[in-house]
Parts: structure tokens; sequence; C-alpha cells
């Protein structure tokens, strides 16, 4: 899919979040003067979309640098949000990088069951292959049989290996087991799924932390990347998982899924400035070329422009 195509999803995946924002925009804004009080509405509107407190309070910071007192209108207003947004984005847009040293780059995928965390495996593998890069795929949901059913067609699909065990067995010697074939057989990437059952925090925690005690009696650099994989519709609850896996494992960057059935697509920005996480990659859609690297300014525009 060409970028230009998946601009095009993209903006239309976000369809309702801009709509909320741009709504709002235009019942405040007809032409205005930029004053406290504007700016004080301007804020709210941010929050309401989902940008979050401190997102809104910096880009209302902007605002009054550079246009408080002025005459705006509801279209000014937008284009100037999309620069506001794209440039507090632009620092963590870092595509999630395979590093040929590493051979297997080890990936561990991390997120809430429900976000999208296999598919999301199974699209990256895909896209992997594309890229003439050989990945292997562990099913590291042992409890789950879904979630190993659903990687296993990602795997004939792509033409990765999957590499599972029976029901109940344990995560963290599952992926030792699978570290030490993607070491022989020289794998590019090896791409880790696993549990994400919060009820029971605890046992995920002390789960997680032994496959990465695992992995590292291996290799001691893996993994080399934790991916944490956010569902766009949970809005600001994304935040809150953001800190509960930050406690349990070092995620190093973010993908988030499903901005195509959200309305809440501003979490992205909350997400920026509340963590400075990388944001390798967004998802609108099911194929495996509807998940693409961030570009802020693309979903700068395709948030807040009509």
């Amino acid at each position: 899919m060409a970028l230009s195509a998946f601009f095009s999803r993209l903006k239309d995946g976000l369809q309702r979040s801009r709509q909320k924002l741009s709504e709002s925009i235009g019942a405040v804004f007809t032409r205005r003067r930029l004053d406290d009080a504007a700016l004080a509405e301007l804020e709210d509107l941010l929050i309401a979309a989902d940008l979050g407190p401190a997102a809104a309070e910096r880009i209302i910071a902007g605002f009054r640098r550079t246009r408080f007192g002025k005459e705006v209108t509801s279209e000014e207003i937008r284009v100037a949000l999309a620069e506001e947004i794209s440039s507090l984005l632009a620092p963590v847009a870092q595509p999630l990088t395979i590093e040929p040293a590493h051979r297997p780059h080890v990936v561990l995928m991390v997120g809430v069951n429900g976000t999208g965390k296999t598919t999301t495996i199974g699209k990256l593998a895909q896209q992997y292959r594309e890229a003439g890069l050989r990945a292997m795929l562990v099913a590291g949901d042992t409890f789950r049989a879904a979630a190993v059913e659903q990687l296993d067609v990602w795997g004939r699909r792509t033409g990765a290996e999957v590499i599972a065990g029976p029901p109940g067995a344990d995560p963290a010697g599952l992926a030792f087991d699978a570290l030490g074939r993607a070491r022989e057989a020289g794998a590019d990437v090896l791409l880790i799924d696993t549990a994400g059952r919060l009820h029971n925090k605890t046992a995920l925690m002390q789960e997680l932390a032994k496959i990465v005690r695992v992995l590292k009696k291996q290799v001691p650099s893996a993994p080399h990347s934790v991916v944490l994989v956010l569902d766009a519709t949970t809005g600001q609850n994304a935040l809150a998982q953001v800190r509960v896996f930050r406690e349990m494992v070092a995620v190093t960057g973010l993908i988030v899924t499903k901005l195509d059935g959200s309305a809440r697509g501003g979490v992205v920005v909350a997400l920026a400035e509340t963590f400075g996480l990388p944001v390798h990659a967004v998802g609108v859609g099911e194929r495996a070329e509807d998940l693409r690297p961030f570009d802020p300014q693309e979903f700068a525009r395709g948030l807040v422009e009509e």
C-alpha cells in the first residue's frame, strides 16, 4: 500500500476523532480574538478530545506565544493545531528497527488481551518477510488457545515458523527454547507473544520477569525491544496500561492499534506527552499493510484538518 493510500486510510480511521474535535472548534471559533477566554475553551476542547491535560497545556502555551490577541478563524485554528500536535509528536515517532547484529533481534510483545497484540505480531512478521527478513514467532500466551491458533494462522500465511507448547506450558521455558532454535536457524527476528491477563497482576508480573530473566541467560542483551500494544478505543485507560506494564517490564516502545474504530485518537498525543516513549507504528485495519510506521505530520493532519 502506498503511503498516500495509507494516509487516506488513516484519515478515514480518524474521522470520528477528527469530527469530535473539529465540530467543537467550529462552534467556538467562527472569527474570534484569541484571548484568555478563548484559550481556556480551546484547552477544554483538547482535554475532551483525549489529548490529556499536559499536552493541552503545552499546546495552549504555544498558541499563547504565537497568536495571542489575534483574530482567528476555525480553519486557522485547525491548521495551527495540526502544526502544534505534529511538533509534539515528532520526538516519539521512531520505527521499530531490527538490528542485524543481534540475529535474532528479540522482540517481546506485551499488552492487555484484546488490544490486537497477536494480530500485530502477525502483521510485523509479514512485513519483515516482504523486507527479506526471516522471522520466527513464539506463542507465549500458552493458556489462551485462541491466541496460539491465531498465531499459527499468521505463521502459515507469512511462512514464519511458529513455536508453541502444550496448553498451559511454561512461557519462559518456551521462550528460552525458541531463542535457541532461532539462533541455530539464523533467524533475523524473534517475536514473542505474551499473556495480558491483568486481573492477576502479580502472576503476570512474575511471568514476564521470568521470561526476561531466562532470555538473558542465553543472550544477555535480550530482549532487544519490549513493545507494548495499546488499543486506541480505550482512550485515557491506555495511559493506565502503560503505567502498569512499565512496573512489570522495561517497555521500550509502543504500537497503537484500532485507530479506525476510535473517537479517541487524541490519546496518542497524551501518550507522547506523558511518557515520551517511542511510538513505532499505528494500525487502522486488519490487513498487514494497515500497520505502518508512525508519521507525526500525517497523524496530526488526520486528527485535526477537515
